[in-house]
Parts: C-alpha cells; sequence; structure tokens
C-alpha cells in the first residue's frame, strides 16, 4: 500500500543517475489512473546538460509521460495547458475505472 497518493506527476529538470531510482519508485507506489508531466527541454532531451555524465536519458525513458511541454525555459502558459491537459486524461481514465 503506498504511504501517499497522487494524481499529477510534474517533473521537471534532467534525471540524474541518482534520480532515476527515485523517480521510478514514486511512479511506481503511485496508485493508478495517475499523469505525468515532463516539463522543460533538459526533461525531455537533457537540455544543455545533455552530454553530462551523469544523466541517463530523457523523463520518458524511465517512466511512461502522458503530457510534454517543451522549452527552455518553458512558457508559463505551455505549463497551464499540460495541466489542462493531465486533468482531462485524468478525468478519462477515472471514468474508465469507475
Amino acid at each position: 500500500r503506498p504511504e501517499f497518493a497522487l494524481d499529477v506527476l510534474l517533473v521537471t529538470g534532467p534525471v540524474a543517475r541518482q534520480m532515476a531510482p527515485r523517480l521510478k519508485r514514486v511512479y511506481d507506489q503511485a496508485p493508478d489512473p495517475k499523469v505525468v508531466i515532463a516539463v522543460g527541454s533538459c526533461g525531455l532531451e537533457g537540455g544543455v546538460f545533455y552530454e553530462s555524465y551523469n544523466l541517463v536519458g530523457p523523463i520518458d525513458q524511465h517512466i511512461p509521460v502522458d503530457v510534454y511541454v517543451p522549452g527552455c525555459p518553458p512558457r508559463p502558459e505551455a505549463i497551464i495547458e499540460a495541466v489542462v491537459k493531465a486533468w482531462v486524461k485524468l478525468e478519462k481514465a477515472e471514468q474508465k475505472v469507475a
């Protein structure tokens, strides 16, 4: 049984070697339905840190991503739009479960 509940997991920044297992654990322990939003170029492709020795790939190589928000930095309106998209996906997923 998870010690927490989440509906939306918003992930920013690149995935560092130490962060990867923790990110996966949080995702796996969160009950379904859940939606993941990847925010910013660093999270989507590594951004300016792309060739860093400590990065282990974009977010979607570690957990499934439902909504992508590109940009460095991403526009605030794009983040709000992503949250709305995530909300809609979550509502649809909850209707399937019910």
